[in-house]
C-alpha cells in the first residue's frame, strides 16, 4: 500500500520533467533517428579475425545482428551537455593541471620506449587542431610530433595507400599526432569522388587489418572523432569568415563538406562499422563547446597510457664561470632587431 502510494506521488513529477532535461543529439546523429524510432534497427558492426573471412568483407556484406528499439537509440543519443558553464578561470586552471600530467606521461612514455599515435578526425570546425595544439604546447618537441599531411603528390597516388603515413609512424620513446589520417579515403575522398569505389572498398577491408598489425608491432593507437553539431559547425564558419587571422582554415571544400553534412554523416557510419575494432576503437568528442572538449580528451588520453611520476630531483644552479679577463665585443659590431616596442 505504501508502495502504491509513494508511485502515485512521483508520477506528477516525473510528467512535469522540464523538456530542458531531456537529452540532445549532435546534428551527426539526427539523420539516424528515423530508423531507430521507427522500431527494431538493423546495424553492421566490425567482425573481428577470428570469425573467418571477416576481416575481408566490406561493410555491407559484414554479418549484422538485430538491436532493439532502445539499444538503437542509446547508441544514437549524445551525452547531455553540461549544465553548469565553465570559466575560463576554470578552464585554465584544469589546464594547467593536466599540462603537468602530461609533461609527466611524455617522461614515461620516453622512459619506457613506448611509441603511440594518436588520430584526430571528425567535422570540419570541430576543434581538432585547437586540441591538439593545446595537447602539444608543453611536450617536447624532439618527441612529440604533429602530422598534417597535404594533398599527395603524383608520385604518392602510385604508393600503396598507407605508405605515406607509415613514413611518419614513431620510434620508441615518441609520440605522434595525425591531424587527419588515413581515414581521409573513408571521409572526403569517397564522399567527392577523389578515388574509385574499388579502392574506397578496399580500404574498408584492409584498414582494420592494417591498424591491428600496427598494434601487434606494440603501437599504442588512439583514435578520437570531434562530433560537432550542424548549428555549432555554421557558428564557427561565420567566426572564420570574420576573423582575417582564421580566414585561411576555410576552403571551397569545407563549403562543398557543409552541403553534403547527410553524404558525410553516411561516410562516418559506415566508417565506423567497418573501423571501430576492440583493438583500437573510436572514441566520439562531444565536441559542441570547445574548452570542455579540450580538457575531456586530454584527461581521458592520460587515462588510456598507465604512467608514473618521474618528475627528477630539484636542481642547484651551478655558479657562473667568472670573466676571467673576456671583453665582449662593441655592440655597435652586431646587428639588432629594431625595438618598435
Amino acid at each position: 500500500m505504501a508502495k502504491k502510494q509513494k508511485d502515485k506521488d512521483q508520477k506528477p513529477l516525473q510528467e512535469a520533467e522540464p523538456a530542458s532535461k531531456k537529452e540532445t543529439k549532435t546534428g551527426e546523429d539526427k539523420a539516424s533517428d528515423a530508423p531507430a524510432q521507427a522500431g527494431a534497427a538493423t546495424v553492421h558492426e566490425p567482425v573481428e579475425s577470428g570469425a573467418p573471412g571477416a576481416a575481408h568483407l566490406p561493410v555491407n556484406e559484414q554479418p549484422a545482428r538485430v538491436r532493439s528499439p532502445m539499444e538503437s537509440q542509446e547508441s544514437i543519443t549524445a551525452v547531455p551537455a553540461p549544465p553548469k558553464k565553465l570559466s575560463q578561470t576554470q578552464y585554465e586552471e584544469e589546464l594547467a593541471k593536466l599540462h603537468i600530467e602530461l609533461v609527466k606521461l611524455q617522461e614515461w612514455v620516453k622512459y619506457k620506449g613506448l611509441k603511440v599515435v594518436i588520430l584526430f578526425e571528425g567535422r570540419d570546425a570541430a576543434g581538432k587542431g585547437g586540441t591538439i595544439n593545446r595537447i602539444t604546447e608543453c611536450l617536447n618537441p624532439r618527441f612529440a610530433r604533429v602530422v598534417a599531411l597535404g594533398v599527395p603528390t603524383e608520385r604518392e597516388k602510385t604508393q600503396w595507400y598507407f605508405q605515406r603515413y607509415v613514413a611518419h609512424l614513431p620510434a620508441a620513446g615518441e609520440m605522434v599526432f595525425f591531424d587527419r589520417s588515413w581515414y581521409n579515403r573513408a571521409g572526403v575522398e569517397h564522399v567527392m569522388g577523389f578515388c574509385a569505389e574499388d579502392e574506397y572498398r578496399e580500404f574498408l577491408r584492409s584498414c582494420p587489418e592494417f591498424e591491428r598489425m600496427l598494434v601487434r608491432s606494440g603501437i599504442i593507437l588512439i583514435k578520437y572523432w570531434f562530433s560537432v553539431s550542424d548549428e555549432e559547425q555554421e557558428k564557427r564558419f561565420k567566426a572564420r569568415m570574420e576573423d582575417p587571422t582564421k580566414r585561411w582554415k576555410l576552403s571551397p571544400m569545407d563549403m562543398e563538406s557543409r552541403r553534403r553534412w547527410v553524404e558525410y554523416s553516411k561516410a562516418k557510419d559506415a566508417m565506423f562499422a567497418s573501423s571501430d575494432i576492440k583493438q583500437a576503437p573510436w572514441y566520439v568528442v562531444n565536441a559542441n563547446n570547445k574548452p570542455r572538449a579540450r580538457l575531456n580528451v586530454i584527461k581521458h588520453l592520460l587515462s588510456l597510457i598507465p604512467y608514473e611520476d618521474l618528475t627528477p630531483e630539484k636542481i642547484e644552479l651551478p655558479p657562473r664561470q667568472p670573466d676571467g679577463g673576456y671583453v665582449r665585443p662593441p655592440i655597435t659590431d652586431q646587428t639588432f632587431v629594431p625595438e618598435a616596442y
